[in-house]
């Protein structure tokens, strides 16, 4: 699990909003802000509480949605807001043991 820490400050970044709507983990750009800003995100395990915080390829984000707590890791930075297939190959869903 040292990678993705080891490795969080190079390479390519997308803000954290952006790449909850380019994904279609968020109906829209600003409500991933407003989860975002009202700490109710983690990136990495720790609680984010703004919209610019930069998610790069490997990352973990954990956030809430309707149907529960959903975590998910970053595999590729989409570069717009495509179909529901390019948004599904840009992350990968992980289940939350219980």
């Amino acid at each position: 699990m040292a990678d993705p820490v080891a490795g969080a400050s190079h390479g390519p970044s997308l803000r954290i909003d952006k790449y909850l709507w380019f994904a279609r983990l968020s109906k829209s750009r600003s409500t991933a802000q407003t989860l975002a800003e009202e700490g109710y995100v983690r990136l990495n395990g720790r609680r984010i509480d703004r919209a610019h915080a930069p998610v790069r390829a490997g990352d973990l984000i954990t956030f809430p949605h309707p149907g529960g707590v959903r975590v998910v890791r970053v595999i590729v930075l989409p570069s717009r807001r495509g179909s529901a297939a390019e948004a599904q190959a840009c992350y990968e869903e992980l289940t939350v043991g219980g």
